[in-house]
């Protein structure tokens, strides 16, 4: 299903050079990141000239879609986006994983590259390049999307005299490029909180940027979504064409999350808004397949069935999107010791990435837990983490294989990159989003709740023996059943700073830089703006504790 975005990826690719002088100077707008560079192709080229091929406006939105998984022009490496870190550690969904699982009690890494410690440490300051290349990469996607934006407007498109049906196109590509934007800008205050802030209608050139403060960013992301709504395909309208882009679904889901984390945002609450924008997904046809839940994340997870359950992906194919970050990223680093890399479908383990004894213990019977979500391989591997860099001190975890349901493995032959495409918006998700929404008193049928819960459970566990009552469902059991259906799938540190167990409540080994681990400071609920940033852009005021 996903071939056909895949070849007008592949096409994007080929011809993104034409663009790089335009994005070169937004860039340097966005950022005021010195270190971080764009080197233009051709400075004859601009914006405008780029866009005279009708074919071009497809082919940006292509760039725009590929930035989360890609980190260059090439791939995996050369002409990379950002210069300043090796660009495999650039990746968008490599960096973005990293701020939402390795600061948690669900991930930790053995390597010691530059600062990375850190950020399970909890102990990171304004320096840390992994922070500070996050925000980059964040800014970077900003500014493409401004770019696309503003190349699109009516007068542009008066003054190219654009046919009326490339413009009926035009407009829903102008929605996903606003959606991608919003989401960025999601990413960007969930972990920032006051960013700064460009739009298409700010100029290119020497400018600084101001900055925003989180609730007034909530109610730009908010309103953004609401405009585009309309304008964006509905849900699933045609597969093949939209797999891997955003539809009306996937602007209901990035709204229902900014009202789930709205009190950690604003200070108010939006729980009720949360049960009507996930009651729109639910009838929106998507289903939790009979499938078993290890299925939703092998090579194959396109046309395994696990498709059904998917409204937002992030495509990766071995052949056309090659990065070392991404799923290349999480399918190699948790492989090691023991572990037989040919059963996860690539040509060897990084030796990187495992869990926690707190996240093993949220499974009944740990590692022989009856829950089919328990993908811990143990082999060689202690539960306590005695030694940080030491791989096999901790339980690996082995939900990312590079197989198909039979086993083969995935479409590049020579192990390194992956067909995996990353789930980041489902069913399962939507459904605990509606369950949380209830317990906290935003309406919504609790029993309904229930049987959106146990719907998962019943997967998880083959049967209904697993099923849970009204009166097991409390936020205690909902945070540890979300950790339970979505670790590693990028949302467990939002998830705790919501719960109130991030920083200074809630402990797991290592976290604070000791082994038995210990609370931190609040303000680390929000990451620093980086000092490299400071520096330059005179409107930005670092956030409290930095």
């Amino acid at each position: 299903m996903k071939t056909k975005y895949l070849n007008n990826k592949a096409m994007m690719l080929r011809t993104i050079k034409c663009f790089l002088f335009t994005i070169t100077l937004v860039f340097f707008v966005q950022s005021c990141e010195d270190r971080l560079d764009l080197q233009p192709e051709d400075e004859r080229l601009t914006g405008d000239a780029a866009f005279e091929d009708p074919e071009a406006y497809q082919q940006f939105l292509g760039k725009i879609y590929a930035g989360i998984a890609l980190s260059g022009q090439e791939g995996p490496a050369g002409a990379p986006d950002l210069q300043g870190l090796d660009e495999g550690f650039s990746n968008y969904l490599r960096l973005y994983w990293k701020m939402q699982q390795l600061t948690t009690d669900e991930a930790l890494i053995a390597w010691n590259d530059g600062t990375i410690q850190d950020l399970h440490g909890q102990v990171w300051t304004s320096g840390n390049e992994f922070i500070r290349t996050m925000y980059s990469r964040l800014f970077y996607q900003v500014a493409l999307c401004n770019e696309f934006i503003r190349q699109t407007s009516d007068s542009k498109l008066d003054s190219r005299g654009v046919s009326a049906e490339l413009r009926a196109e035009i407009q829903t590509y102008r929605a996903e490029a606003r959606f991608m934007r919003a989401l960025t800008y999601w990413h960007a205050m969930d972990l920032y909180a006051n960013p700064p802030f460009i739009t298409e209608n700010d100029p290119i050139g020497a400018f600084l940027p101001p900055q925003i403060q989180r609730a007034d960013l909530f109610e730009y992301v908010e309103s953004e979504l609401l405009e585009i709504e309309d304008d964006l395909a509905e849900p699933n309208a045609d597969p093949v064409t939209y797999y891997g882009r955003a539809d009306r679904a996937a602007a209901w889901m990035l709204l229902a999350k900014i009202y789930l984390n709205a009190e950690v945002y604003t200070g108010t609450s939006r729980y009720a808004d949360v049960i009507t924008y996930v009651n729109n997904i639910i009838g929106a046809g998507y289903s939790i397949p009979d499938i078993p839940y290890f299925h939703s994340f092998l090579a194959d997870n396109d046309s395994n069935g696990a498709q059904d359950e998917v409204i937002f992906t992030i495509p990766f194919d071995g052949l056309r999107t090659q990065a070392f970050g991404g799923m290349t990223f999480m399918t190699h680093a948790p492989v090691g010791g023991s572990m037989d890399p040919s059963n996860f479908g690539i040509n060897g383990g990084w030796f990187g990435v495992r869990t926690t004894p707190t996240f093993v213990e949220q499974f009944p019977g740990e590692e022989n837990s009856a829950d089919g979500r328990e993908l811990l391989y143990t082999d060689g591997q202690s539960k306590n983490i005695a030694s940080v860099s030491t791989f096999t001190d901790g339980y690996a975890v082995a939900k990312y294989r590079n197989v198909d349901v039979n086993g083969n493995p995935g479409s590049d032959t020579s192990g390194d990159h992956t067909d995996i495409d990353f789930p980041m918006f489902r069913l399962g998700d939507a459904y605990l989003m509606y369950a949380e929404a209830v317990v906290r008193g935003g309406g919504g049928s609790m029993s309904t709740a229930v049987d959106y819960i146990n719907q998962l459970r019943v997967r998880a566990y083959g049967d209904t023996s697993g099923n849970i009552t009204q009166s097991d469902l409390t936020l205690d059991f909902i945070l540890s059943e979300r950790s339970r259906e979505l670790y590693w799938e990028c949302h467990r540190r939002t998830d705790l700073v919501r719960f109130g167990q991030f920083s200074d409540s809630g402990v797991w080994q290592w976290k604070g830089g000791v082994q038995q681990g210990a609370t931190t400071e609040s303000f680390r609920d929000i990451m620093p703006l980086p000092a490299t940033d400071l520096g330059i852009n005179t409107n930005l005021e670092q956030n409290p504790g930095y």
